[in-house]
């Protein structure tokens, strides 16, 4: 499945949203403009879709309550939607086009609780489902839930349900993953700071790790000075899992180091290679760049085509980036959104008629569209008293 549009509606700093998305699509913006809640629309449909312990109430909650999801621009329309349709795989349970549509708002009494005020599934036009039901009507708690996350409701679209429950979102932070050991018992459950990334490589099977190490092994070699050879081991007292590097130096043999050695860099670039190797659902990607050298941060976008090219399954792949180095390559007009803050709320719009233009003359995306992202008055930050 590959998500293809996005419409929001109240959603955080957002009033209203249209945006198209493609297999890899770049957000540009300026500092809290929204582009990570723009991507924490997909993060909130994962748990909402997650059965296991997740679905609306969870999702709501972790984010503050819905006085905090909604816009503060709402003012009369006080309900938070969100609409996505996405295209099917070749598989027979996931053919097709779909579209699925949340809107909830607050009870309005009492706990105040999120409750469904639409939620419709559509598969090819056919609609699949449509709430508030004669169901609904007769019980008002059964609002409290959406039926994506009950396994005895979505039979129909569980496909789907399971397509938005996979969702992998990747901000590794590498002091978490040295320190690991020490910080076990603060881990988040779904873990995007990529505290428990080893953990995930110990639960690989052995040649598909195997595999996978030798193929970011090879982009290792040529990125991280004196690299040689990148392995995966258990310690022999703890069991633990780590990550292996032997570097060149004077002695023939090189030296071995674990993961609490490397780089940050060399790092954050070990999580993005297996991210993109790993699984086929959608990929959430904040600042790839950061702690990379602007020559590798060029590569990016080269590495993530070829290795989609390589693949079982192409990837869809969500990326917010603030690095000009990243957009000087020739990426495609239509793969870049940017994220405009107003008085309104954010607004988020592709490249205009004119952009296509300049960018499709031989103007990179960075030279065009990044100057866009520049927040207003930054000039004056020099002059700070």
């Amino acid at each position: 499945m590959r998500i293809d549009h996005v419409r929001l509606k109240n959603w955080l700093n957002f009033r209203k949203v249209d945006a198209a998305l493609i297999e890899t699509t770049y957000l540009i913006g300026p500092n809290a403009s929204g582009k990570s809640n723009f991507l924490d629309v997909f993060r909130f449909l994962r748990t909402v879709a997650d059965s296991s312990g997740g679905g609306l109430q969870r999702a709501v909650a972790e984010r503050g309550g819905i006085k905090k999801l909604r816009c503060l621009q709402a003012r009369q329309d006080t309900e938070v939607r969100i609409e996505v349709r996405l295209s099917g795989s070749t598989a027979e349970d996931e053919r097709g086009e779909w579209l699925y549509v949340l809107g909830f708002k607050s009870e309005g009494t009492g706990r105040q609780r999120p409750m469904v005020h639409e939620e419709r599934v559509e598969r090819d036009g056919i609609c699949l489902l449509s709430r508030p039901d004669e169901h609904d009507v007769g019980d008002k708690e059964r609002l409290t839930q959406s039926h994506l996350e009950q396994v005895n409701a979505n039979v129909a679209f569980r496909a789907l349900a399971t397509y938005l429950r996979s969702t992998t979102y990747l901000h590794l932070v590498p002091q978490l993953l040295k320190f690991a050991d020490r910080l076990s018992s603060n881990r988040l459950e779904e873990d995007p700071f990529g505290q428990g990334f080893l953990d995930g490589l110990a639960r690989t099977p052995k040649n598909t790790l195997t595999a996978r190490l030798r193929k970011i092994q090879q982009v290792l070699t040529k990125a991280v000075p004196q690299f040689q050879e990148l392995r995966f081991n258990r310690d022999e007292m703890t069991g633990l899992p780590h990550l292996e590097a032997r570097y060149a130096h004077w002695r023939p043999q090189g030296a071995w180091h674990r993961e609490d050695q490397f780089s940050d860099g060399t790092l954050r670039l070990i999580a993005l290679l297996w991210s993109l190797l790993e699984g086929d659902s959608l990929l959430l990607l904040e600042e790839p760049e950061l702690s990379l050298n602007d020559e590798i941060v060029r590569q990016i976008p080269l590495m993530i085509d070829r290795i989609k090219r390589q693949a079982k399954y192409r990837r869809q792949t969500l990326i917010t980036t603030h690095s000009e180095a990243m957009l000087s390559n020739s990426i495609d007009a239509s793969a870049i959104l940017l994220v405009i803050p107003t008085d309104d709320g954010s607004q988020i719009r592709g490249a205009t008629d004119e952009e296509v233009a300049m960018i499709e003359t031989g103007l990179s995306p960075a030279e065009v569209l990044l100057p866009k992202a520049r927040p207003q008055g930054i000039d004056g930050l020099g002059l700070f008293q």
